[in-house]
Formats: C-alpha cells, sequence, structure tokens
C-alpha cells in the first residue's frame, strides 16, 4: 500500500531505532538554567530519547510515561519510568507534580483530555507536539495562523488509531488539530504547541529521508525527481528535540511551526550536500514529475522528502520558531549519522 504524504508525517513522531544518542552542544547550553521537572508522554520512540538526554545534560529531572514495550532498558538509569497506556490506564500520573509535561505520541484528542483531567493543577505547562498536517491548505505555503483541517466523522473523542489508519490517515490532521484545542482548553495560557514537518535523521525507521544517503552512497546513475529547484523542508530529530527542551526552559507558549533549514533549500543542493558528504559518484538523472506521475512513481514515499505537486507543504513559514532561537545541524552531519 502506497504511504500517504500525511501518514508520513504521523510516522515521523512515531518511529524508533537502536541507534546511538548523540547530543551537541550548542550555545544555548552554555546558558544557567532553571532546572526543571520534566514528564515526557512518550519517551522511547524517535524524538523523545534525545528529548531525554538533552534535558538531562542540561540538568533537568526526567520522568517517562510509556507503556514500556519499545526498546526497553534503553534509556539512562537517572530517568525515572512510569509504566502505563494512553487508552485508560494512567493511574502512575496520580498525585504528582512537575514543571512541564511534553506530549509527544498524541494524535486522538481523548488522550489529551483524559491526561489532562490528572495533570490539571499539577503541572505548569503543556507542550504538545503536533504537524503541520494540521492544516487546511498547504498549497501555498502556511504559517501558524493558516486555517485548521476540519474534522467531519462521527464523535472524535471515540475516534481509535485503528480507524484513523483504517481512513488511510485522512483524519490524522483534523485529530491533531482537535488535539491542539484539547491541551489549550485544559491548559489556557499554559499550552506550547510545535508543528514540525518532515522529521529525519538516526533513528528514523520510515525511510522518508534515508533513502537518499543510502541510495547516493551506492553511487552510480541515480533518478532524481521533479526539477533541481523544487524545495524541500525537514528538521533533524534532534535540532527539533533539543529546540523543545529549550522552549521548555524559557517558559514559552503559543505555536510555532519547525521544519528547515532556516534558509530556503532546494532538492538539487540537498542531494549534491549529501553526495559530497558521502564522496560518492553518483550522477543525478531528474525526471520530470508528470512522466513519474505517468509511471505511478509518488512524491513523499517512492520519491521521499520531494513534495510533487504539493510544492506549497515545502514552503512552511518558521520565522516565528527561527525568532526563538531554532537552529539546524548541516545537513552533512545528517546525513552521515543517518547512514551509519
Amino acid at each position: 500500500m502506497k504511504t500517504t504524504r500525511r501518514q508520513f508525517i504521523k510516522l515521523s513522531g512515531t518511529a524508533a531505532g537502536a541507534f546511538t544518542l548523540s547530543i551537541r552542544s550548542t550555545t544555548f547550553a552554555e546558558k544557567s538554567v532553571k532546572l526543571l521537572r520534566i514528564l515526557i508522554l512518550g519517551g522511547t520512540g524517535f524524538t523523545g530519547p534525545y528529548q531525554v538526554r538533552y534535558a538531562l545534560s542540561r540538568g533537568h529531572k526526567v520522568t517517562t510515561f510509556n507503556r514500556g514495550k519499545t526498546h526497553p532498558g534503553e534509556l539512562p538509569s537517572e530517568v525515572e519510568q512510569l509504566i502505563g497506556d494512553r487508552n485508560g490506564q494512567l493511574d502512575a500520573l496520580k498525585g504528582r507534580k512537575w514543571d512541564v509535561v511534553i506530549d509527544n505520541p498524541t494524535t486522538l484528542p481523548v488522550w489529551v483530555r483524559d491526561a489532562a483531567e490528572i495533570l490539571k493543577g499539577n503541572v505548569e505547562r503543556y507542550v504538545f507536539i503536533s504537524t503541520i498536517s494540521v492544516y487546511a491548505d498547504t498549497s501555498k505555503g502556511v504559517n501558524e495562523t493558516a486555517p485548521l483541517a476540519k474534522y467531519d466523522g462521527p464523535d472524535p473523542f471515540k475516534e481509535t488509531l485503528a480507524a484513523m489508519k483504517a481512513s488511510g490517515y485522512k483524519t490524522y490532521g483534523p485529530l491533531k488539530a482537535l488535539s491542539e484545542k484539547e491541551a489549550e482548553k485544559w491548559f489556557p495560557g499554559k499550552t506550547l504547541i510545535i508543528r514540525p514537518g518532515l522529521i529525519v535523521g538516526p533513528r528514523d525507521e520510515t525511510d522518508r529521508f534515508t533513502y537518499w544517503p543510502v541510495r547516493i552512497e551506492r553511487g552510480g546513475e541515480v533518478l532524481a525527481p521533479g526539477t533541481s529547484n523544487d524545495p524541500v523542508q525537514f528538521i533533524d530529530a534532534r535540532d527539533l528535540a533539543e529546540w523543545t527542551i529549550r522552549m521548555a526552559e524559557n517558559r514559552e507558549t503559543g505555536i510555532y511551526n519547525a521544519t528547515g533549514p532556516a534558509k530556503p533549500l532546494v532538492i538539487g543542493e540537498m542531494l549534491d550536500q549529501i553526495k559530497g558528504a558521502l564522496n560518492s559518484d553518483a550522477k543525478f538523472t531528474w525526471v520530470p514529475a508528470d512522466f513519474l506521475e505517468k509511471e505511478k512513481v509518488e512524491a513523499w514515499s517512492d520519491m521521499p522528502v520531494w513534495t510533487g505537486e504539493e510544492i506549497g507543504m515545502a514552503r512552511t513559514n518558521i520565522n516565528r520558531a527561527l525568532g526563538k532561537g531554532l537552529t539546524f545541524r548541516p545537513l552533512a552531519e545528517t546525513t552521515r549519522d543517518t547512514l551509519a
């Protein structure tokens, strides 16, 4: 079954892999920060372990809450690990207080509601990791004020992940939008909503960026989609995770798109930089989008990162996040680490 653009973005928040977790020091880390008690809902998937390790490196006390089934034993021993399930098994969260909670895996608004009923009054701030798939129309690029996708199904609080997947992920964006709304309802003025785009880097199991380093390292003639000037956007999971922790430290609230890089990038430059990072002899053959469509070669799935006709998806405005210190490591570093 073909994987849709929205499904790829969904997968960006859930993928995991058994890779070494590296933490990059930044100028922000040199500042004195107030130590926080951080609760991470999830914490063992794609970005979560990077959040955990970066938070620990800055002196924070970290608690995770998850089912204990994904990569058990991987997190550092100093992490307090609470076991439960967002589907009604939340007792481990009762009677506890934290400075901030980071909600990584939520797609269903009922998950926000049920956790909030317990956490309200016991946490100072709620960080909800959302997605740019919440926008109703990305054809021309969006900023944080753009209209959101509308949910037109039955009671959204009775939705399940199985039903969402059965819809071909059509309800993914609308349900995320409702989850954002639920977070703001329960934590008014205390909610930080981060909307990532395509998340890439080590620990990614979805192949939605990994394909390119793997294929380009192999060398030879490489099919390149569309034109070399087609825009692309993505963010290394480590950059997203570290910025999320810094935003929590700074007590930020509001809504922020979080993708990259800082300056516009086109796919031709991306492929050339990957080639250079790997000292590859690859030669790119550019194939028009209409021919690829005719041959049922799809953007995002068969040709990862490339947006095809949904070009506006790669023109998401990130000025707000840049103004709050979102930074990006070199693409060469992401390339080599992903390949490793």
